[in-house]
């Protein structure tokens, strides 16, 4: 099996579902459930349309399959609300002790790249190398954690090929002029993740393109035959290319096994994408495809629809230039719940970075003020309590919005005891403990030096160096340096216990 164009070594190894995938198949002991340490995780479950209690299948590893992106341009916002709202579901996952196996695609192949790529007069290695590249890039400047596994729809190829062989011989395809279609008849459960009835499926009504109307059922194509002008790989299946939604079913399958415990994307995504997904690899495996189905609402910008045409279309890269800190917009991002709708407003991003400098500057406090000797027992339970909260929040399928409000009321009412006299320098250890649980999950608190002004390093030098100028009654060198710092967004209050500074 060879590829045609600049890769033709590439790897195309694939699996045999009926014999090989048997090798990634966790099977759990009958007791399973009766050894997993009880826990109180809750997430809305597409397919079942409620809110379920969660254990992974083995008790112990969660494997969850998310779909990446499609590499053909950068990622928008709207993108990146969806991929922030899964590193918060396994940075959760994560704090709540269990272990990740999880896998994200990178779809470098499809109708789109295939078009761009020929304007722009690259093979789709190239540019899609540009994209993938970029995507890593953003994702990393928002914080988000990279997952176990991730797979180019390129690399496997051969996975794909040995899927649809595998069900072409439960009899679920068919052939027209050199492509090979799923026959959405041969999947009597077709639209059960959708909640969709399909009635008086047109026989032989099919799609050929990689998107085509959410509301219209047809057959989907499982491999396009060659184009001319298109790249292409040699295979039993003839010359040609697969099709966008097989990509997901078989590398999902190649690394985590049969049977998902999680499969994650955004709502756009359940038809006809997921929807597809369920139908293909269940038809050739007889099993489930995935026990829990989460999807992220969309992302709105100023009440409306994000739109290139409408001016308000925003990337990531956007967003910097115009002088937000990444860890800002993840903020944002994060803020509202994953099942619900996100209207991304520039008040609200600068909301979210009013929030974040309140955070830093109490954790400063924390961490620079006096406070008298002695622990307040009232005030070491409200910070259980706090830690208490926020749990049951994100344990509540991600209740994101609500574990924000724990941790801003602790932070309320704990500057207001500090203000009394009343909060202890005992109590310091489980005040910082508090952010630190927060910051486990939400990662906002440690300022990006390059989009988010001076680290907390170079503004403490500073400090350190006025407070010697003026020792020295060197005044003029010591106004200059809250200058620096005022034009950095940095305020300085001299107090009896010394200098202390905050962000505005």
């Amino acid at each position: 099996m060879e590829a045609s164009g600049p890769r033709s070594g590439m790897r195309t190894d694939g699996l045999d579902f009926q014999s090989d995938l048997a090798q990634f198949v966790i099977v759990p002991g009958p007791d399973c459930y009766d050894r997993t340490i009880r826990m109180a995780l809750r997430f809305y479950n597409t397919l079942t349309q409620t809110v379920e209690d969660f254990v992974p299948a083995d008790g112990q590893t969660v494997r969850m399959y998310t779909c990446g992106p499609t590499v053909w341009n950068y990622v928008h916002i709207g993108n990146l609300r969806t991929f922030t709202s899964q590193d918060i579901l396994r940075r959760w996952l994560q704090y709540r002790g269990l272990k990740l196996m999880h896998v994200m695609n990178i779809t470098d192949v499809d109708d789109r790249i295939i078009q761009q790529s020929a304007a722009a007069g690259q093979s789709i290695y190239e540019y899609t190398s540009q994209y993938t590249d970029a995507f890593f890039t953003d994702t990393g400047k928002v914080r988000l954690q990279r997952p176990e596994q991730v797979c180019k729809a390129t690399d496997h190829i051969g996975d794909m090929v040995k899927l649809i062989e595998g069900l072409t011989a439960n009899g679920c395809t068919y052939e027209s002029e050199g492509s090979t279609y799923f026959r959405i008849a041969s999947f009597p459960e077709y639209g059960k993740l959708a909640h969709l009835v399909f009635e008086g499926l047109k026989a032989g009504a099919r799609v050929d393109s990689d998107k085509y109307d959410k509301d219209n059922a047809r057959d989907f194509v499982l491999w396009k035959a060659k184009k001319e002008g298109e790249h292409f790989w040699q295979t039993p299946l003839g010359d040609g290319r697969p099709g966008w939604h097989i990509e997901c079913s078989a590398m999902a399958m190649r690394y985590l096994g049969e049977t998902l415990d999680i499969h994650a994307g955004g709502v756009d995504l359940v038809f006809p994408h997921h929807e597809n997904e369920i139908a293909q690899s269940e038809a050739c495996t007889h099993k489930p495809f995935a026990r829990f189905w989460l999807h992220t609402e969309h992302l709105m910008v100023e009440g409306q629809t994000m739109s290139k045409s409408l001016g308000n279309f925003y990337t990531l890269r956007d967003l910097l230039e115009k002088g937000y800190a990444p860890e800002t917009v993840r903020y944002l991002l994060a803020s509202v719940p994953y099942r619900k709708q996100l209207n991304f407003t520039f008040d609200g991003i600068q909301a979210a970075d009013t929030a974040i400098k309140r955070l830093r500057n109490y954790a400063l406090r924390l961490k620079t003020s006096k406070f008298p000797e002695g622990v307040s027992a009232k005030l070491a339970e409200r910070a259980s309590a706090a830690n208490a909260q926020f749990e049951t929040a994100l344990d509540d399928d991600l209740n994101t919005a609500g574990a924000l409000g724990a941790i801003f009321e602790y932070v309320r009412e704990t500057n207001t005891a500090m203000d009394a006299g009343e909060f202890l320098a005992g109590n310091v250890a489980g005040a910082l403990d508090v952010l630190a649980r927060f910051d486990k999950v939400f990662e906002v608190l440690e300022p990006t030096a390059a989009g988010g002004g001076m680290d907390d390093a170079a503004i403490e030098a500073l400090t350190a160096e006025r407070a010697q100028a003026k020792k020295s009654k060197n005044f003029a060198r010591s106004d200059e340096i809250r200058k620096q710092l005022l034009e950095a967004g940095i305020i300085l209050e001299d107090t009896k216990d010394g200098t202390r500074w905050k962000r505005k």
